[in-house]
């Protein structure tokens, strides 16, 4: 048996295949790096499994944390476990979007699903998992019914600031002048659309795109990136743990 292993700033996941390259179970623990999280998502994944430790013949690393859990046998980048993890999905994938909790990740692959080129945003907040966060919480809404409340606008009120902190004050003063909670939400999709959209630009978008990630998990900002980019975009299985499965790819890989 196989582990991947993705450690990210806000989640951990784990994904362990048989000889096969079958997946056998995928975990997702809501607990990154620095804290308990790679272990528990571990112990998820074996459990649900039905394994032990010792049943696992190799285990790869990724993701922001990867450098930290010594118990992996190799460590490799999510550019490269993400790529992998959605050519096996997605055999006709072309580009890869990745939008995690601190970064955001244009991907392009060739037809064998290996990385030609990409660009990464991990400087800023804009863009990310961290923006929805933040807009959640100004707007009084479970990130996760975040779309819900987008698909109730009846207009698109527009974030200009291009700054996560400058972004909130400016929601926070559309919010007190009588903004709707739900136009504004509509706009906090449109922005990170524009901002993914803007990373794409510099390396081109090669259809079949892919979507991996757990903002995937938000339709509101699939169907905002889609009118950007202009492609339909497919959503990965289970798009969270699309990095730990290209991580368990490379585990079967690097075993042979």
């Amino acid at each position: 048996m196989y582990m991947g292993i993705d450690i990210g700033s806000s989640s951990s996941k784990a994904v362990i295949l048989d000889k096969t390259r079958r997946i056998l179970a995928s975990a997702v623990v809501n607990t990154g790096t620095g804290t308990q999280g790679p272990e528990k998502v571990v112990e998820t994944a074996l459990a649900l499994a039905g394994l032990f430790p010792e049943d696992i013949l190799y285990r790869v690393a990724t993701g922001y944390g990867r450098m930290l859990y010594g118990k992996a046998d190799r460590q490799i980048t999510e550019i490269s476990c993400h790529a992998r993890g959605a050519a096996y999905l997605v055999p006709e994938a072309g580009t890869i979007i990745d939008i995690g909790g601190q970064d955001a990740k244009i991907i392009r692959v060739d037809r064998d699903g290996r990385v030609e080129n990409f660009v990464m945003n991990d400087k800023c907040a804009a863009g990310t998992g961290r923006f929805i966060e933040v807009m959640a919480r100004i707007l009084d809404c479970p990130i996760d019914q975040l779309a819900e409340l987008s698909t109730r606008a009846t207009e698109e009120i527009a974030i200009s600031s291009t700054c996560t902190v400058f972004a909130e004050s400016e929601v926070i003063s559309q919010l007190a002048s009588g903004a709707k909670r739900e136009n504004v939400a509509k706009g906090a999709h449109h922005s990170i659309a524009m901002r993914v959209a803007g990373l794409g630009g510099r390396i081109g978008i090669r259809p079949i795109v892919v979507m991996t990630g757990g903002v995937a998990l938000n339709l509101e900002i699939v169907r905002a990136l889609e009118s950007e980019i202009g492609y339909r975009i497919v959503v990965a299985e289970n798009p969270q743990a699309t990095g730990a499965l290209g991580a368990a790819l490379y585990a079967a890989e690097c075993n042979l």
